[in-house]
């Protein structure tokens, strides 16, 4: 249930290393952090009010999830089926129904087609809930970030979790990483509290 991401890299690239000459350039005390982004949303170490919209959406999804789960079983078990009678028909030792193996192969591809239709209609719905249900948590979540940088004194926060992905992060101090101060700093603001009023 996650295509531009060589356009996105570039940029990501061009602002590393934009920050990179700033850093270089800039006073010593000037602070760079990294998140890992991935952590935000771990059940046991993330942001709370993230994990239960994520949660939640999980929870609606579930059925039509494992139906569509139940349609990929049965056709990794068609293709064993499939490549099983193909073996018997070449090795001539073992008769094979025609019959038998036409009706497999067409249940094969008529339920790939099913499931291909079936995955783009729930991938769609899902990214349309996920806008609804997680999107305005994610936007408070940045905003909070913000606050936390300016709080904290950073110049600026990287996503550690995009810049590995482009292949851009090769390596780093681990005293930069502040995914677990920013989390706790968010999940110890009272409830309803938003980003904006947050103060130092």
């Amino acid at each position: 249930m996650k295509t531009l991401r060589l356009i996105a890299a570039g940029f990501v690239f061009a602002a590393f290393f934009a920050v990179s000459a700033f850093a270089q350039a800039a006073a010593p005390t000037t602070r760079i952090g990294l998140v890992n982004t991935f952590v935000f949303e771990d059940p046991k170490a993330g942001i709370t009010k993230l994990v239960t919209a994520s949660n939640s959406l999980e929870s609606e999804f579930k059925a039509p999830g494992a139906e569509l789960q139940t349609m990929y079983t049965r056709i990794q078990a068609l293709q064993k089926e499939l490549q099983t009678l193909q073996e018997q028909v070449q090795s001539g030792k073992v008769p094979v129904d025609q019959k038998t193996v036409s009706l497999k192969s067409e249940e094969y591809e008529k339920l790939g087609r099913d499931f291909k239709f079936k995955q783009e209609n729930l991938k769609s719905s899902l990214d349309r809930r996920r806008q609804v249900v997680v999107g305005p948590v994610w936007l408070d979540v940045m905003k909070a970030m913000q606050a936390f940088a300016k709080d904290k004194g950073y110049a600026v926060i990287l996503d550690g979790t995009k810049l590995e992905e482009a292949g851009i992060l090769m390596a780093f101090d681990e005293k930069h990483d502040v995914t677990k101060e920013f989390i706790a700093f968010y999940n110890a603001r009272p409830a309803g509290t938003t980003a904006a009023a947050v103060k130092k």
